[in-house]
This record gives C-alpha cells, sequence and structure tokens, in this order.
C-alpha cells in the first residue's frame, strides 16, 4: 500500500481511482464496510482504491482541546486498510487553512485534480468541507459535473434485525471508557489495542514476583477505565498472554495513571525501550486497595489465574 502524507506526495502520473474518506479512527465494523466496498468497486473499474483521512483530529483544530480519545494511531490504521486490500492511504494535514475549505472547493483540489475520482464511496452521515457544510447530496450533485459517481454504504446496525446503535466510533470510545474492552470489540472486530513504549516504573511489580511492562501510551490513546483485564502483550511480534492493570496503583498511593502488563508465564523479559502493543480482552475485576501485601497477592494470583483462562479460551 502506497502511504502520502500531503497532496504534493501523490504522484504526478496517478491515474483515476476510487476514494473514500473519512477519520477512520479505530477502523471499526463499520469503517470496514465503507473501505471495503471501495476496494471491491475499485477492483470492479480496473483502478486503485485510496483512503483519506487527517492529521491531527479535525476538531482539534477547529475546537482547540477536543481531541478525542484515539482508537489508533495512524500506523496502526494504515496496517488494517492495507489488510482490507487499499492501494493508497492519503494521509492530509489539517490545518486551520485547509477547515476553511469550501465543500465544492475540497472537491476539486483532492478529489478531481489530484485523486481523479471515478467513484466515492461514503457512509450515509458524511460530511466535509468548511464548517461540515458538504454532505452526501452536494457530493453527489458535482459527481455529475467532474465525472464521478457516488456509492452510500449504510452501516451495519447492532442488534436483532437490524436494531440498536449503528457502528460507531464514539460509542467506541464510550465502552472502552466503560470498560466494557468486550463490546467495543464487537464494534472494532478486534480487541482493542493501546501501545507505547515500555518506560521503567516503580517497580512493585517485580518485587512482588509478578514484573510487568509500564506502557508510556501514545497521545490522546483511549485507556479502559481502571481495572484489571486479560489480553495480550506483543513485543518484538511475538504475542504473549497477559493480565493488565490500568489505574493508579491505589495499594501503594499511586496517583499517576498507568498501563502495566504482566506477561504469563514469562521469565526474564526484558523489555524496557521497546515499543508494545496491549490488547483488551476482557475486564476481570475493579481496581482496589487491598488490607496487606499478602491479600494483594492473593487476588493478582487469582487475576493471573483468570487471565490465562480467557486468553486460552480466545485462541482455541
Amino acid at each position: 500500500m502506497q502511504r502520502w502524507r500531503g497532496l504534493e506526495d501523490i504522484p504526478q502520473d496517478w491515474g483515476r481511482s476510487v476514494v473514500t474518506i473519512g477519520s477512520y479512527d479505530g477502523v471499526h465494523r463499520g469503517h470496514q464496510l465503507i473501505i471495503g466496498r471501495a476496494v471491491a468497486r475499485a477492483r470492479e473499474l480496473g483502478v486503485p482504491s485510496a483512503v483519506v483521512t487527517f492529521d491531527p483530529h479535525p476538531s482539534e483544530v477547529v475546537r482547540p482541546g477536543s481531541h478525542p480519545p484515539l482508537l489508533a494511531p495512524h500506523h496502526r490504521r494504515a496496517e488494517l486498510m492495507a489488510e482490507l486490500g487499499v492501494d493508497a492511504l492519503l494521509i492530509l494535514p489539517f490545518t486551520s487553512e485547509f477547515s476553511k475549505l469550501s465543500p465544492a472547493d475540497f472537491i476539486v483540489k483532492v478529489l478531481v485534480d489530484k485523486l481523479h475520482a471515478r467513484a466515492v464511496i461514503e457512509g450515509p452521515n458524511f460530511r466535509f468541507g468548511h464548517r461540515a457544510a458538504g454532505d452526501v447530496g452536494f457530493l453527489t450533485e458535482l459527481g455529475r459535473t467532474y465525472d464521478y459517481e457516488v456509492e452510500v454504504v449504510d452501516l451495519f446496525m447492532r442488534g436483532a434485525a437490524g436494531g440498536g446503535e449503528p457502528f460507531s466510533s464514539t460509542l467506541t470510545r464510550r465502552l472502552i471508557a466503560e470498560g466494557d474492552v468486550e463490546g467495543a470489540a464487537e464494534i472494532l472486530g478486534r480487541p482493542h489495542r493501546v501501545e507505547g513504549v515500555v518506560v521503567r516504573g516503580a517497580q512493585r511489580g517485580r518485587e512482588l514476583g509478578y514484573p510487568t511492562a509500564n506502557v508510556e501510551t501514545l497521545p490522546h490513546t483511549a485507556i479502559p477505565a481502571d481495572g484489571v483485564y486479560a489480553g495480550w502483550l506483543t513485543a518484538d511480534g511475538e504475542r504473549m498472554p497477559a493480565a493488565i492493570s490500568v489505574g493508579t496503583n491505589p495499594q501503594f498511593d499511586g496517583t499517576e495513571r498507568t498501563v502495566e502488563a504482566y506477561a504469563i508465564d514469562r521469565v526474564g523479559l526484558d523489555l524496557y525501550g521497546l515499543h508494545v502493543a496491549v490488547d483488551f480482552l476482557a475486564y476481570v475485576r475493579g481496581m482496589a486497595r487491598f488490607e496487606s501485601v499478602e491479600a494483594l497477592l492473593d487476588a493478582i494470583a487469582t487475576d493471573v489465574k483468570r487471565a490465562r483462562e480467557l486468553t486460552a479460551e480466545y485462541d482455541a
């Protein structure tokens, strides 16, 4: 998959293509429907597919300080899109100047002049241009002028007979914030992942016999609610079952919120300085302060046993 940052990175000889545009944070199952349809339509037409997304999130430019928690960093989104068969990913720097482009100018500058759109695939609520004034109706109207077709993909609705809420990044963020990582996984189509570099912490886990990887998470990451979770720790391409702790470590009067993962049954791991991924499979229990270190150790042993069982069931 080709990756471009900015319109100037698009090759001069780029021909016609099928395009879809959006933040696509998380590349959840609704996004997968849209992107998958764009890839399929591109193959039908014999042209490449291209996804257009933005950095930073548009809300941070339009309403500074309102950046939503991110479900996946750009490099992870690129991996997921490549798995869907996307041919090119264009990340547009979202600046104050760019945010002032009218819907018509956006269509001409991005879709027509640079990507030479043959077809544009979007969800029903797609908005674009200054003050989000453009919609799929306007996109379709200008398609008649600039020779591209528009196809709208209805997002799969959760629940029986299509009832309930549509797949959405907003709903996914809310579920993660509540600790419902299993509900979030239903929307994402996979466990929610948190990434970052392993840094030195207080090393209490090591003293207790359960050394943990203290993950310095990326800015704006969507972090699950405080508690203990079952999941996986991936480092150097190896995925290991893990018991994961999120919180301030109330047992030792901690104040800084951390994500720590204990790789179950692994001895002598040295992960300091490595970029790792932590996947959240299931909520095990809430964060608590115990009467003694012995009671804490008993609870940790139970947590590890449960995490071992859950990850084994998932992989079975």
